[in-house]
């Protein structure tokens, strides 16, 4: 009991932190954009304690529900690329999402039942009929977001080993989506490199990827009734 309060203490403390002392403006495009040219010195320079930093951190921010992870996201795939970017973020935001997933169950409960209990039954109703699958669909489609996901499946029966590899699995296309939507925009230099095809291409699929999802999605449930 006395580890679970200095836990919760300590995880209250850190967000109080981060909005007292503004910390949220590195999390803005626009400080990111301004900033790319010295990460990337310091990347090129220092690789390893670049990619483990910005590990760390996206998975803080992720872990404690903070706001900035979709820009992370895009921070990712203009700093490292398409490749290193899916590898560590798919990674990063599958453990933050993970631990977020622990402290509702074991910290949070009561606070999330009562912010989210709502939805709670609903949930259960889908992951008794469905099982992982429930939780992959919810992953592929942002129908609700990703913290109240986090949050509300800690309230659930799943073991959360099976919420790790499901949520990695689940997010990886979303990951990819928007990381190479990050390095199309980490391209750009001037007001016209925002009509080149791969960026104009980057924004159609962050636009058409729930839908398309959606619609996958709904095909296979209807083959799984059948």
């Amino acid at each position: 009991m006395k580890k679970k309060i200095l836990i919760l203490i300590l995880l209250v403390s850190i967000a109080v932190l981060f909005f007292a002392f503004d910390l949220d403006r590195f999390f803005t495009l626009e400080y990111l954009k301004n900033s790319r040219q010295e990460f990337q010195t310091f990347y090129d320079q220092n690789p390893f304690w670049t990619i483990s930093s910005f590990f760390l951190i996206y998975v803080f921010v992720v872990g404690i529900n903070l706001p900035g992870a979709t820009v992370l996201g895009l921070a990712g795939g203009a700093l490292f690329g398409f490749t290193v970017g899916v590898l560590i973020i798919s990674f990063a935001s599958t453990i933050g999402a993970t631990m977020a997933c622990f402290f509702s169950r074991y910290l949070f409960r009561d606070y999330v039942q009562r912010k989210f209990g709502d939805r709670l039954d609903k949930v259960n109703q889908g992951i008794e009929k469905e099982g992982a699958f429930y939780l992959f669909t919810m992953r592929l489609i942002p129908a609700i977001p990703f913290v109240v996901i986090n949050l509300v499946m800690g309230l659930t029966p799943m073991r959360l080993g099976t919420f790790y590899w499901v949520s990695q699995l689940g997010m990886l296309p979303g990951t990819m989506v928007y990381v190479n939507a990050g390095k199309e925009l980490g391209q750009i230099n001037s007001l016209a490199g925002i009509v080149q095809p791969g960026v104009l291409i980057s924004f159609v699929l962050l636009g058409l990827f729930p839908l398309a999802v959606k619609k996958i999605v709904g095909l296979v449930k209807k083959r799984r009734s059948v």
